[in-house]
């Protein structure tokens, strides 16, 4: 098995190239859709952010109403650290079991689609650390464009995320998003071509 991550900013286009891995016979892991199954209602790290941060971030049908517990935590660095010691090792049991899964397949080449590697688990044994990149002002113009943002939510997300200088330093491989979508998919397709030869030399 091939693990690498595939991490990048807000708006960077890594689904883009997830989506492309995926295509090839990548099997993707989604950090963000693993943090929404481990805060499923009934769930232990549901209930302790309702402990946490109040019954209120909790919806009438027992669902996290993820909108209130963004507007208690969001800016609020501590309040993020308390929410990430709830969530994390949750996240980081339940996505080493999808690796321990897709591993059955000695062949099998898993991206795990991590938006706060950085943050988390930029020092997880990676084969290879992949960087989706474009510079900050075109995400933000994406972000206004493409999903209906205000400059302020946009310019309030970037400010809240790790700067472009300490992700770029940490990859081994940096896909640049910031061309024509031909473009980043042709460097994605070299990607899995690198990838399928060290699976071969191994």
């Amino acid at each position: 098995m091939t693990l690498i991550a595939l991490t990048g900013g807000i708006a960077s286009g890594k689904s883009t190239i997830a989506a492309r891995l995926a295509s090839h016979g990548a099997v993707v892991v989604d950090a963000d859709q693993i943090v929404r199954d481990v805060q499923q209602p009934g769930s232990p790290v549901l209930a302790g952010i309702a402990r946490e941060f109040g019954a209120d971030v909790i919806t009438a049908d027992g669902a996290l109403d993820r909108a209130a517990l963004a507007s208690r935590v969001f800016g609020d660095a501590e309040a993020v650290a308390r929410l990430n010691a709830l969530v994390h090792p949750a996240v980081r049991e339940e996505s080493a079991r999808r690796f321990a899964a897709a591993s059955a397949r000695p062949d099998a080449v898993v991206v795990y689609d991590v938006p706060l590697l950085l943050e988390a688990r930029a020092d997880d044994p990676w084969e290879l650390i992949v960087v989706a990149h474009a510079p900050a002002e075109l995400r933000r113009s994406r972000m206004i464009e493409l999903r209906g943002m205000s400059a302020d939510a946009a310019d309030a997300r970037l400010a809240a995320q790790v700067d472009d200088e300490r992700r770029l330093a940490i990859a081994d491989v940096v896909i640049d998003t910031a061309g024509t979508l031909e473009h980043t998919l042709a460097q994605t397709d070299r990607l899995w071509e690198r990838l399928q030869g060290r699976e071969s030399a191994g």
